[in-house]
């Protein structure tokens, strides 16, 4: 693969929307369990209103405690080193969109009994173990050093072991035992569904979805890792990549979770997910936006690094189409030695951005992500009472999710108007179906 230097991830989504969230707090390392002063009891949708992301942590430690449990009676080191691993991880870091998701989406269409509100928690545990799988895995290929600030993974279970991440040895031990860290995340996360009973009607809805979202998102990993092997590809390409690896797996799916607790019907259904499928992939423009333009010192994470490392994203195939369609030989040439460039040097990134600036392609895709975003408001206040609490915060949380990045660069003044013809095939509405 075209990428020779480690790079840090430290952030995972846009910043969550202004929801109460009282007392949730992460728990230290190897503390599971419900703590002493957690508040009322998790039956009461009321309750979870007020601090949803506090209820999915105290569900969090107390299935966690299982299985970490589970493991020591396998076998100590097993459980010391990835067990807890697995664990500590789930608890110590995220914005926990994907779990609100499931639990707004499940009280904009009217659930709230004890049952839903049990099964929507521990749904949103479940998302919360296969993100862990997914980052571990994807700080793995990405041969990423720093994870939420921290070391990664595969980096502290090489330290762990007494060895250097950078030698030969420690390497191979680390990224293999990395593996089953997110391997172990993933037998969680199917065991923690396999567990949660709702009705019988919202079983057979929620395994369906399970067993689809799992399957989109390798899908969506691996198109991105082909991409960066290949050279990249078309925009109609990049999108249905933004759509398998962000907007179905982070959005879609946890909201379609969400409304079969509430025994939402097939209109229903298909509205919401037609409005966070948009919300999705406004987000993923964005975040294509951001790792060219934002600034390192906001965002937490190296500007460039996407095009150090290949990646086929919509924004780079719009550029692509548009100064080939001018015959710009020059933009072409920039583009050509810079993508897939380990050793993109500062100047190399200005001179990309000139041509995304120029050729129309970063104005472009902000109209997209604009419209998308539009699409996705209209489309679920269409759907669900924005008035009342549940849609009035799912409303919300899907204006964040597609909301422009504070930490981006203004574009030039100068940069020439974009249209669709030659933007090689811009999304016209949000992709339908599964």
């Amino acid at each position: 693969m075209a990428r020779t230097q480690a790079v840090e991830h430290s952030s995972d989504e846009h910043p969550p929307p202004a929801e109460p969230v009282g007392t949730g707090r992460v728990a230290a390392p190897h503390a599971y369990g419900p703590g002493p002063d957690d508040g009322p009891p998790l039956h009461e949708a009321g309750a979870v209103d007020a601090d949803v992301v506090g209820a999915v942590l105290r569900t969090a430690r107390t299935i966690l405690g299982e299985r970490v449990r589970e493991a020591s009676e396998l076998d100590p080191s097993f459980s010391d080193d990835l067990a807890r691993r697995v664990a500590d991880f789930t608890l110590e870091g995220g914005k926990r969109i994907r779990p609100r998701l499931v639990w707004w989406g499940m009280r904009a269409c009217g659930g709230g009994d004890a049952a839903s509100v049990e099964a929507a928690l521990r749904m949103g545990v479940a998302l919360e173990l296969i993100q862990t799988c997914a980052l571990v895995h994807d700080d793995v290929m990405d041969r990423s050093r720093l994870r939420r600030g921290r070391p990664a993974v595969h980096i502290g279970l090489a330290t762990r072991a007494g060895l250097s991440p950078d030698s030969e040895w420690g390497a191979s031990y680390g990224t293999s035992a990395a593996v089953l860290v997110g391997d172990l995340a993933l037998a969680w996360a199917d065991d923690t569904v396999a567990d949660t009973t709702p009705a019988t009607s919202a079983h057979h809805r929620i395994r369906s979805i399970w067993r689809a979202m799992r399957t989109e998102m390798v899908a969506g990993q691996y198109l991105d890792l082909h991409g960066q092997v290949t050279g990249g590809g078309s925009a109609a390409r990049a999108i249905r990549t933004a759509c398998l690896k962000s907007a179905l797996y982070s959005v879609e799916r946890p909201l379609a979770i969400g409304a079969a607790l509430a025994g939402a019907d097939e209109r229903t259904t298909a509205a919401l997910r037609s409005a966070a499928r948009a919300a999705g992939i406004a987000f993923q423009l964005r975040d294509d936006l951001l790792g060219v333009f934002g600034d390192p010192a906001q965002t937490g994470k190296p500007s460039g690094d996407d095009i150090r490392e290949g990646k086929p994203t919509y924004l780079l195939a719009v550029a692509r189409t548009r100064a080939a369609a001018a015959d710009d030989k020059k933009a072409l040439a920039v583009l050509d030695g810079a993508v897939g460039n380990g050793e993109l040097t500062r100047e190399g990134l200005t001179a990309v951005r000139g041509v995304f600036d120029a050729t129309g392609a970063r104005a472009h895709v902000e109209r997209n992500a604009d419209r998308l975003g539009e699409h996705a408001a209209r489309r679920l206040a269409e759907t669900v009472d924005v008035r009342a609490q549940g849609g009035r915060q799912l409303l919300e949380l899907l204006r964040t999710i597609s909301a422009a990045p504070v930490h981006s660069a203004p574009a030039p003044a100068s940069a020439p108007a974009a249209s669709g013809a030659r933007g090689g095939a811009p999304p016209t509405g949000p992709p339908q179906g599964s």
